[in-house]
C-alpha cells in the first residue's frame, strides 16, 4: 500500500513538472518577438550551381540566427534562378542584423497583393481565319511558352486542351506539380506545368473551399490563363449573351501555372517571387501578372534580364491620378480599355417612353409590367428594404441628396435585400455604370436583375413617377433581357473608369501606364460555383487586359523570337493606337469624361498587327536596367551613376516624362531599324503646351551599315509657371506605313518639390 502511494506521488510530481515545463516553454514562446517573412535580396547570383546559392543562403541565416536548424527552419524560400535572394520568418531584430551585413542589398517585409479580375480579339485585328494574317504568321504562337502567376487553372476546360499539340518545346525544363483535384494527367501538351506555393501564413488564412494544388477555385487564373493563351473554342456564350468563338491572343501557345494566389488571402510577395524564379529555370517566354504591387519588387528586374517580358496589370484604382501600380520601367503595365460590344436593355416605362440602358439581365421576372416601389436617398438601404413592401415590384433609387454629396450605395446589397423580400429588378443610378462589370460580385451573380442608369435617366424616371401620383394612375415599368451587340455604332475603345492612372508616384521620371488593351466585359473559360455548368463567364479589370498584351508578347515573340522585352514593349508601344474606331481622339471614362492622355492609357491602345511590323525600336539592354536600378537604389558609385531621382535621361524608354522642367532640359534616345534596309524616317512632333521642343537631327537615315541611330531631344519651359502636366508626342515617320511614336508628359514647375493637395 505505501509503495503505491510513493509510486502515485511520484506520477504526480512528474506530472505537475511536466506541466510546469509545457507551460513555461509556452509563456517563453508567447514572450518572443513575432515573426514576419521578410524577403532578402542579395542581388546578382554568384554561383551557376542553383543548390551552391541555397547553401549560402542557408550559411547567411546561420550567421544571424546561432544554428543551422533554426536556419532551415526559418527560410521558407530560396530564390536562386534569377537572382540571389530568399524568404525569411525572422524577427525585426534579426531583419535588422541581416540589412547590416556587406552581402545584402536590401530587406524589406512581405507584402500582401490583391487579384485585379471573344469580341476583344477580333476588335484588336487578330482574325484567326485570315490565312495570311497575324496569326497565321506567327504559326498562332506555337512554340512559345506563357507563364501566368495567378490563383491556378481548371485544366478539365476545352481552353486547355491537347488535341493536335505536339511535345512541350525542348527548352521546357518544368514540371507538374500535383495535389487534391490535381493529378499528373492534368497536365498535358498544352497545359504543359503547373506549380502551387503554400506556407502556414497563407495556410491558416485561405478559405475553406481552397485545394492545395495548382486548380482553381476562384475562376480567376483560368481566366487570365484562356485570355493569354487559350484554344479556338466555338459555338461559345454566357447563358445565350455574347455568342462565338472564344480563344486566347497566342491560341498555340503553351501554357505555365503558377498558383501563388489564394482564395481568401490574395498573393504573398515571397510566393509571387518564389513563382518567378522557377519560372526563369522553367523557360518561359512571357509572363502574365493580373495582381496589384505599388512597391519595388527587384526580383521582376532580375525576370527581364533572363530575357523574359514580364506583364502586369497597371490596377483598379481609377480614375483617381497616381493609382498606377507596377510601376518600374522594364515592367510592361497595362491599362484597362471597352470595345466595341454593348449589352443594351430596354426599360419602358407605363407611358410608352423607353429608356435603354446597359446590364446582364439573363432572367425574366420583370419582363412583365409591374409596379415601381421608390426609395429615395438614405432610403435605399438593405436594411430599410427588408422592412419595406416590395413583393412583385420594381425597385427604383432616387439619390438626390446623396448625388450631392457624390455618394453611392451598394448595389448588391440592395438587390440582394429587394431578392429576399419577393422584388423583381433594382434600377439605380451609378456615377460610372461601368463598373458594375468590374465589383465582387459581378451583376451576373444577382438573384433578380439590376439596371445601372445615368443621373439624366434617373430624371426622368422620378418625373414620370411623380406625374402618376399626380394624375392618378400607378407608375409601372418592365425591363427586357439582354441582347448582344457590336460594330462601329458603339464608339471604342474607351479607357475604363476603374483603370488606374499615371503619374508614377515611385518613378515620376516613367511615364505609366505603358499600353491599353480590353478588359471590360471579358468573356473567357472560368468556373464559379454561382452558376454551376457554365464554363465561360464575362470578368473586367486590368487584371483581365493583362493577359491581352501577354498573348500579344508572345504571338510577337514567335515572329522575333530575338528580340528583347524591352525591344517586344517598344513595338507594342511605339504602334499604339490614340484613336477610336470611327477616327475620334479615345476617350476616358470618368465622372465627367474626357479626351485619354498619357497618364490614362500609356503609348496608347495595343495594335498587334502594326507592333509586328514597327520600322524602329527602342532597345535596352539588361545592363542598362541594372545601372538604372542601382543608381536609383544608391547601390551605385564614382562616376557609375549620372541618374538623379525622377530623371531617366540615360534610359532608352519608348517614352519621355518630365516631372520637373524648370528651363530647359535635354535627353538622347537611340532606335534601331528593324524594317526596310534602306530608310529615311523625318521626325514629326506635337510639343506640350508652354514648352518649346527641338529634336537633332530631324532627319535619320538608316542603310546596312548604319541600323542604329541616336538623336538628342532638347524642351524648354516658355513660360514661368508652378504647372500641371502637358502631353505631347514624338514620331518618326518613313513616308510609308511605319509611324514610330512615343508619349511625351512635361510639367513645368518653379518650386523642385510641389504637391497639388491643399
Amino acid at each position: 500500500m505505501w509503495r503505491l502511494s510513493r509510486q502515485c506521488l511520484l506520477l504526480t510530481f512528474l506530472l505537475h513538472f511536466f506541466l510546469q515545463t509545457a507551460w513555461s516553454l509556452h509563456a517563453l514562446k508567447q514572450s518572443e518577438p513575432p515573426r514576419k517573412i521578410y524577403i532578402v535580396y542579395l542581388g546578382e547570383r554568384k554561383h551557376d550551381d542553383a543548390d551552391l546559392i541555397t547553401d549560402s543562403h542557408h550559411a547567411m541565416l546561420t550567421s544571424v540566427l546561432g544554428s543551422k536548424e533554426e536556419a532551415l527552419e526559418s527560410i521558407v524560400y530560396s530564390y536562386r534562378y534569377s537572382f540571389s535572394g530568399f524568404a525569411a520568418r525572422l524577427t525585426k531584430a534579426q531583419a535588422s542584423k541581416l540589412r547590416r551585413l556587406s552581402d545584402v542589398v536590401s530587406v524589406k517585409e512581405n507584402q500582401i497583393h490583391q487579384m485585379h479580375t471573344s469580341r476583344s480579339w477580333d476588335f484588336l485585328g487578330m482574325d484567326y481565319r485570315q490565312p495570311n494574317g497575324l496569326l497565321a504568321k506567327a504559326k498562332y504562337g506555337d512554340g512559345t511558352i506563357i507563364g501566368v502567376i495567378d490563383s491556378g487553372v481548371t485544366p478539365e476546360s476545352a481552353s486547355f486542351a491537347d488535341t493536335g499539340y505536339d511535345p512541350p518545346p525542348k527548352k521546357w525544363k518544368g514540371i507538374c506539380q500535383v495535389g487534391p483535384s490535381f493529378k499528373a494527367i492534368s497536365c498535358n501538351r498544352k497545359l504543359i506545368g503547373a506549380r502551387w506555393y503554400i506556407d502556414d501564413e497563407i495556410l491558416s488564412s485561405i478559405s475553406n473551399n481552397e485545394v492545395l494544388s495548382p486548380r482553381d477555385v476562384e475562376g480567376h487564373g483560368t481566366h487570365t490563363a484562356s485570355t493569354a493563351g487559350g484554344n479556338i473554342v466555338q459555338n461559345v456564350s454566357f447563358l445565350g449573351l455574347a455568342a462565338g468563338t472564344v480563344r486566347g491572343g497566342a491560341p498555340r501557345a503553351r501554357l505555365a501555372i503558377y498558383k501563388a494566389c489564394w482564395s481568401g488571402y490574395g498573393c504573398s510577395g515571397a510566393t509571387v517571387l518564389k513563382a518567378m524564379d522557377d519560372a526563369v529555370y522553367d523557360g518561359v517566354d512571357v509572363l502574365s501578372l493580373s495582381i496589384g504591387g505599388t512597391k519595388e519588387d527587384v526580383g521582376t528586374l532580375h525576370v527581364v534580364a533572363n530575357g523574359i517580358s514580364v506583364v502586369y496589370a497597371g490596377g483598379n484604382d481609377g480614375p483617381i491620378a497616381q493609382t498606377v501600380e507596377n510601376q518600374s520601367p522594364w515592367l510592361v503595365t497595362v491599362a484597362a480599355t471597352t470595345m466595341d460590344r454593348s449589352f443594351p436593355v430596354v426599360i419602358t416605362l407605363g407611358n410608352g417612353e423607353k429608356l435603354v440602358a446597359q446590364s446582364f439581365v439573363l432572367l425574366e421576372t420583370a419582363s412583365q409590367f409591374s409596379e415601381i416601389q421608390k426609395y429615395t436617398d438614405e432610403e435605399c438601404n438593405a436594411n430599410n428594404i427588408m422592412n419595406s413592401t416590395v413583393k412583385g415590384k420594381i425597385a427604383f433609387c432616387f439619390m438626390g441628396e446623396m448625388l450631392n454629396n457624390k455618394q453611392q450605395t451598394s448595389y448588391p446589397d440592395v438587390t440582394t435585400a429587394v431578392a429576399a423580400k419577393g422584388g423583381r429588378a433594382v434600377i439605380l443610378p451609378r456615377f460610372y455604370t461601368e463598373t458594375i462589370l468590374q465589383d465582387d460580385p459581378i451583376i451576373t451573380d444577382l438573384d433578380i436583375p439590376f439596371v445601372p442608369i445615368d443621373y439624366e435617366m434617373a430624371q426622368r424616371i422620378d418625373e414620370y413617377i411623380s406625374n402618376g401620383i399626380n394624375g392618378n394612375y400607378i407608375p409601372r415599368a418592365k425591363i427586357s433581357l439582354t441582347q448582344t451587340r457590336i460594330g462601329d455604332e458603339i464608339s471604342a475603345p474607351k479607357v475604363a473608369v476603374f483603370s488606374s492612372r499615371g503619374p508614377s508616384s515611385i518613378y515620376p521620371g516613367v511615364l505609366k501606364p505603358d499600353i491599353a488593351a480590353p478588359g471590360v466585359s471579358i468573356l473567357a473559360a472560368a468556373q464559379i460555383p454561382y452558376y454551376k455548368g457554365v464554363s465561360y463567364h464575362f470578368d473586367s479589370g486590368t487584371s483581365m487586359a493583362c493577359p491581352h498584351v501577354a498573348g500579344i508578347i508572345a504571338v510577337l515573340k514567335s515572329i522575333h523570337p530575338k528580340w528583347s522585352p524591352a525591344a517586344l514593349k517598344s513595338a507594342i508601344m511605339t504602334t499604339a493606337l490614340t484613336y477610336d474606331n470611327n477616327g475620334m481622339p479615345i476617350q476616358a471614362n470618368g465622372r465627367v469624361q474626357k479626351i485619354a492622355d498619357p497618364f490614362d492609357y500609356g503609348a496608347g491602345f495595343v495594335n498587334p498587327v502594326m507592333a509586328a511590323d514597327p520600322g524602329l525600336i527602342y532597345d535596352i539592354t539588361a545592363s542598362d536596367y541594372l545601372k538604372f536600378f542601382n543608381c536609383m537604389g544608391g547601390l551605385g558609385s564614382g562616376d557609375n551613376c549620372t541618374t538623379a531621382k525622377g530623371s531617366l535621361t540615360d534610359l532608352n524608354l519608348p517614352s519621355i516624362a518630365i516631372p520637373n522642367l524648370r528651363t530647359f532640359q535635354a535627353m538622347t534616345r537611340t532606335v534601331t531599324n528593324v524594317g526596310q534596309v534602306n530608310a529615311v524616317y523625318k521626325a514629326f512632333f506635337q510639343a506640350p503646351a508652354g514648352v518649346e521642343m527641338v529634336v537633332e537631327p530631324p532627319v535619320l537615315v538608316f542603310n546596312k551599315d548604319r541600323r542604329v541611330q541616336s538623336f538628342r531631344v532638347t524642351f524648354k519651359a516658355t513660360r514661368k509657371v508652378q504647372g500641371d502636366y502637358r502631353f505631347g508626342s514624338l514620331a518618326w515617320h518613313d513616308g510609308g506605313s511605319h509611324w514610330v511614336r512615343i508619349p511625351i508628359a512635361v510639367r513645368i514647375v518653379i518650386e523642385e518639390i510641389y504637391s497639388k493637395i491643399s
